[in-house]
């Protein structure tokens, strides 16, 4: 795991430039830094390195192929870059091997498959800058999924590229200009959907993709488009559409497992200590099992817990961990230690985001990090096989409010509506309000983006923003439960929760790694039919069936709660002076990206506790916070503490 930067352009001490951008990012890459320049190009590359595979100078990046053709800055893993070694070797096209880092093997196919045949042979998580020497050609790509971040845009009359926007920030020339249309988005979704970024000019690679410069482009400043080498909307409509068949569950949970076995064994590849976060849940304890079904040692697992209740999961975690018998580390927290890391969330998260589990999220990476440099988690079996509950909420709301006929669904809409402003408890004028705006969804792809909107309609919110098209636009091809699981892994996968992940461990060097949704994971869970999916009002029914063979059903089988923190009540106790002056009218008039009156509206609501808009709320303070960081002069500081 590392951080990678870049410049192509005139600039002309592209060294210092990037030596400013390496240190605010170093926290990604602690263990060494390097830097190259083709200056008859005018390119540079730079890289912080946190050495996971081949910790010795022959892993050093960046680094140039055998052939001398090829120069990449590379942030990732490869789990099967030794078989890619292996076919290499066998078909005569390997290079004298210096080492054994996956940043050489990926140079060898680069240069003996090309670009898009190693992107694709690839089974990881990466982001990558390649520079052809020859053909004067720089190649960016990101991985199948989105787990490592790549941004990229033009500073001036340089093109220039990082792995997180505090990198690009000390470059000459970087605008400063926001984007209020992304700004809109983000108020909808509480994060900043790809490939907008909240900077004008910037935008960030999809998953899945790859895309070619050439000195004509940055001459002209031209942005070409993606090129996608991998789908996860084509890849699920294709699985679906051939249906594996079992002669029984027993077989159909032994192909699952031996699926699981093979992405976890490939992510346990590690040259030092590695461990897995453990939250007592389905997918992180699938996950954990797993791992300690294939290790000789008892695995480090790591969970932290609250006092609160309704917020501790941590003795459900301990309870599977003496079973599985992993070396299990827990912490308990208090609400002072989670009120401490606020502050914080904006440098660490580098654009406005306001998932609010990124704070319990930060205290297990920090835990986490004090024992191991790798851990294993479970995110995205919700996505892959139909966990949330929301999935049957709206499944069952959707198949009622569409046999409403489409002219009076908007007028029901309107009035129910209109009567969450009679008097009643904060409760149940909620519910009354969402189904009003749900019940004027022309199709099952908007219901459901209004369904897990924030703000309904951002652009009364964002002075002057407008929301572009965005996925939810988009036709879905299955049933509505299944679109929804591929809205959710095209959207809220890769630019929330994978991006809460990343930030927050790399703030502290510590390497994740997603077994769930390695690529062939993902394949097959669309290929299944859906009944292994879902069962009644069980969801990740097969998944569960490959758990229930290591750890006793009794242990796991709870509602799932998430990672959650009392933000409510947080912020009308301990956060709620510090809410007071973000949200301070004057403020919000002044700076010019809010319009205040909605926003002050909800916050005096909130604070009275007639209603609950904490997630509306979180929104707005992020950016405020972010705001206080990024454009009050702060920017010149260092990258995100946390250790």
């Amino acid at each position: 795991m590392c951080g990678i930067v870049g410049i192509w352009g005139p600039l002309a001490n592209k060294e210092q430039a990037l030596s400013e951008s390496c240190r605010r990012i170093r926290h990604r890459g602690p263990d060494s830094n390097g830097y190259w320049e083709d200056p008859e190009a005018g390119l540079a590359l730079a890289h912080v390195r946190l050495a996971i595979l081949d910790l010795t100078e022959a892993g050093h990046q960046p680094m140039t192929s055998a052939c001398g053709r090829y120069v990449m800055v590379f942030n990732g893993e490869i789990y099967n870059h030794l078989d890619i070694r292996s076919q290499l070797e066998k078909s005569g096209l390997a290079p004298a091997w210096r080492g054994h880092s996956d940043t050489e093997t990926l140079l060898a196919g680069f240069t003996a498959l090309g670009v898009e045949s190693t992107l694709q042979a690839a089974v990881g998580m990466f982001a990558i800058a390649l520079w052809d020497r020859a053909a004067r050609k720089l190649v960016l790509a990101r991985d199948r999924m989105g787990e490592k971040p790549l941004y990229y845009g033009y500073s001036g009359a340089n093109l220039v590229f990082a792995s997180e926007l505090k990198g690009l920030m000390p470059i000459p020339g970087f605008g400063r200009n926001l984007n209020r249309n992304a700004l809109a988005s983000f108020m909808r979704h509480n994060y900043i959907p790809a490939p907008q970024s909240i900077y004008e000019g910037i935008a960030k690679l999809p998953p899945g993709c790859w895309v070619e410069f050439t000195a004509d482009d940055t001459r002209s400043r031209r942005m070409p488009q993606p090129r996608a080498y991998w789908s996860a909307r084509d890849e699920a409509d294709t699985a679906s559409q051939s249906l594996l068949s079992f002669d029984s569950d027993e077989q159909a949970a032994d192909a699952l497992e031996q699926v699981l076995s093979r992405s976890v064994a490939g992510q346990m590849l590690s040259d030092v200590a590695l461990g897995a976060f453990l939250s007592g849940g389905i997918d992180s304890s699938t996950i954990v099992a797993l791992m300690q079904a294939q290790s000789a040692q008892p695995v480090r697992t790591f969970a932290i817990g609250f006092h609160e209740k309704g917020y501790d999961e941590a003795q459900h975690a301990k309870a599977v961990a003496t079973h599985l018998g992993t070396d299990h580390t827990e912490l308990y927290v208090t609400a002072e230690d989670a009120l401490a890391v606020v502050p914080t969330l904006a440098d660490m998260y580098d654009e406005p985001f306001a998932d609010s589990s990124q704070i319990p999220t930060s205290l297990v990476t920090r835990m986490a990090r004090q024992h191991v440099t790798v851990a294993l988690s479970g995110d995205g079996g919700d996505e892959l096989f139909g966990g949330y509950s929301r999935y049957f909420r709206v499944n069952r709301w959707w198949d009622q409010i569409s046999r409403v006929p489409g002219l009076l669904r908007h007028p029901a809409g309107a009035l129910l509506s209109a009567s969450t402003h009679l008097p009643g408890r904060g409760a149940w004028r909620g519910k009354v309000g969402k189904l009003g705006e749900l019940m004027r969804a022309g199709s099952r792809e908007e219901f459901y983006r209004l369904f897990v909107s924030y703000w309904s309609d951002p652009a009364q919110v964002v002075k002057g923003g407008v929301e572009p098209p965005s996925e939810f636009a988009r036709t879905m091809k299955g049933s509505t439960f299944e679109s929804m699981m591929k809205l959710d892994t095209i959207t809220y996968l890769p630019d929330d929760i994978l991006v809460k992940v990343d930030r927050a461990a790399m703030a502290v060097s510590l390497e994740t790694r997603v077994p769930l949704i390695d690529h062939r994971v993902y394949e097959f869970a669309w290929s299944l039919p859906h009944r292994y999916k879902v069962r009644g009002n069980t969801g990740k029914w097969l998944l569960r069936q490959v758990l229930y063979r290591h750890v006793p059903q009794a242990l796991v089988d709870r509602p799932k709660r998430g990672f959650a923190v009392p933000l409510a009540a947080w912020l009308r106790g301990p956060l709620r002076e510090w809410a007071d002056a973000l949200l301070d009218p004057a403020r919000l008039r002044q700076e010019g990206w809010f319009e205040p009156e909605p926003i002050l509206r909800k916050w005096r609501e909130h604070r009275s506790g007639h209603r609950n808009w904490d997630s509306h709320l979180w929104g707005v303070l992020m950016m405020q916070a972010w705001l206080d960081r990024y454009r009050g002069g702060a920017d010149q500081g260092g990258s995100a503490g946390g250790r």
